[in-house]
């Protein structure tokens, strides 16, 4: 078994890859494999032609970040001790993987952990998905050290530490290979976004920890698959956020919860409503309901028989929304 590899998953993404990919090679010491979800651009052609050394596992259709990461995951089981999962509009640090392998490596109780995520976008900030590490409020919003609600910091050097949080990024986490096939994978029912927040989640129900490992960095592009813009955006976050919650929490946990949530989220639909229009406040409608009738994620969770060994509670003791909104804090280290 292999040490490791770098595991991107595209879909029509060549004009992604011909801009990142040539400096995640030269920046990297692991192999790298190319999983492609039905791509009907020239992604697969670019890769055969420029690179014949990478990896592709070839899927037929779009399966979406998380069924598509468990299937072309599935072919490389038991062939690598870890998995380094990265977008494809990620730009990397030299030594990025081997310092987050090593991370775990050192840590045998840390099953995930993820480097310091920067914007591309807005250079010398932290990213909005994942900053310097991810943590749920008490009522499972996510947030990051480095970024609340959709305000980012300036990195000035404050979050380079190493510390235990809730989640590891999407975009850029090192994981271990035998954790992620025994817990089985992401929530293929997520299809994208708040699928990694659940696995985390389930990690630490498990008893593993997750941890941001400030000694590595990347910049992350973001946006590429869907914008904020996209009501479609709007109703994966809610939805799964729902999802995530009734499969992690104990009964009256959530319960409680889904009853504070649902007061919140309906001023978040008026909020929508006059910002973005009704078809993002209507994402919000089309979430609940849905969580509602269709149970088949919470039934996949079911049917892997993956029993819980304690609720592990989100690390965080407040609710961001009241912090930002009431109490004017903006920043991780004025939240309490």
């Amino acid at each position: 078994m292999k040490e490791a590899a770098i595991v991107i998953l595209n879909y029509n993404g060549e004009a992604m890859l011909q801009k990142y990919l040539p400096q995640v090679i030269s920046n990297s010491v692991y192999d790298i494999v190319v999983i492609d979800n039905g791509s009907n651009d020239g992604s697969i052609s670019y890769l055969q032609r420029d690179f014949p050394e990478i990896r592709l596992v070839l899927l037929s259709e779009n399966h979406g970040y998380s069924k598509g990461y468990n299937l072309g995951l599935k072919e490389l089981k038991d062939a690598y001790s870890f998995y380094l999962l990265l977008n494809s509009d990620v730009e990397v640090s030299n030594g990025w993987d081997k310092t987050l392998v090593g991370y775990l490596l050192q840590n045998p109780k840390v099953a995930a952990c993820q480097p310091k995520v920067l914007s591309l976008k807005k250079k010398g900030y932290f990213d909005y998905a994942g900053a310097a590490g991810g943590f749920l409020d008490q009522l499972g919003y996510p947030f990051c050290r480095g970024r609340i609600l959709h305000l980012l910091e300036e990195d000035q050097g404050q979050y380079d530490d190493s510390i235990e949080v809730d989640w590891a990024s999407g975009a850029c986490f090192c994981v271990k290979s035998a954790v992620f096939h025994d817990l089985g994978g992401f929530n293929p029912f997520y299809f994208s976004h708040m699928e990694e927040i659940d696995l985390c989640w389930r990690m630490r129900n498990k008893g593993y920890k997750i941890h941001h490992c400030g000694a590595t960095y990347v910049y992350h592009l973001g946006g590429g698959t869907l914008s904020q813009v996209n009501p479609l955006k709007t109703y994966l976050n809610f939805r799964n956020s729902l999802y995530m919650l009734k499969g992690n929490l104990e009964l009256i946990g959530f319960i409680k919860v889904l009853i504070l949530r649902m007061i919140l989220d309906a001023g978040a639909f008026m909020h929508l409503l006059l910002t973005k229009g009704v078809p993002h406040s209507w994402a919000i409608i089309r979430a609940y309901r849905d969580f509602v009738i269709n149970r088949d994620a919470l039934r996949y969770r079911q049917s892997q028989k993956v029993k819980k060994h304690t609720s592990a509670k989100p690390l965080a003791v407040y609710c961001i929304i009241w912090s930002y909104y009431l109490k004017g804090k903006k920043k991780y280290s004025e939240m309490n």
